[in-house]
């Protein structure tokens, strides 16, 4: 897999590596060869020039000349527009592509919220075993539908296989034993497909923290 991050291009990406945002973001980057300038920040410890281009202080953050874009499913959409050599947008199938960002909406604005009190229980008043059996939801939906085909929507990959791995990753490793050992077959499969592919590994090679001159 072609490095993307290290040719002079005037695109800057603002990124955290463990991010799942910014995961998705940067694995649509690489797989439209979009070259940018990596700039490894600390989430707690932001750089101004970040904030001057976002005040929202969060990754992904792009900037092309005057254009910044600082949502993540937005710069995924960016990337795709300029190179989308495997259909991943799916524009040619619309029922599939509403499918697909209906399944995207779902676990941006339902499971994430789950997946943070599964992570982070012990900020929250419940367990981490009872927010866990609350969430499981999703993984019954995806092991699902990944029964039927290879890949999310159907045997193509498309924008949301790439737009939900980085969550279910997320939420894997919380407890990767007892995800390791459940039920859910197809979707372990899957999950070990995209955290093997050259993919996935192109875009977590590690960056020296970028800081303000």
């Amino acid at each position: 897999m072609q490095n993307f991050n290290n040719k002079t291009t005037d695109i800057i990406l603002y990124s955290f590596r463990r991010c799942p945002y910014a995961m998705r973001a940067r694995m649509a980057l690489a797989y439209a060869k979009i070259n940018y300038q990596h700039r490894e920040i600390l989430l707690k410890n932001k750089p101004q020039s970040m904030l001057n281009y976002s005040a929202k202080g969060t990754v992904p953050v792009l900037i092309e000349k005057a254009t910044v874009i600082d949502e993540s499913l937005d710069v995924m959409r960016w990337a795709l527009s300029h190179n989308d050599m495997d259909n991943w947008l799916l524009k040619d199938k619309a029922n599939r592509q509403d499918e697909m960002f209906e399944l995207i909406r779902i676990c941006d604005e339902k499971f994430k919220q789950q997946l943070d009190r599964y992570k982070y229980s012990d900020r929250y008043p419940l367990t981490e075993i009872e927010y866990r059996d609350q969430s499981q939801w999703f993984l019954k939906l995806l092991n699902e539908r990944l029964s039927h085909h290879q890949f999310l929507i159907s045997n193509q990959m498309c924008m949301a296989d790439i737009a939900i791995f980085p969550f279910i990753r997320q939420y894997a490793y919380v407890n990767k034993k007892w995800f390791d050992n459940t039920s859910y077959t197809y979707l372990n499969k899957w999950l070990d497909y995209w955290l093997n592919s050259k993919l996935f590994l192109s875009i977590m090679q590690k960056h020296s923290l970028w800081e303000d001159i």
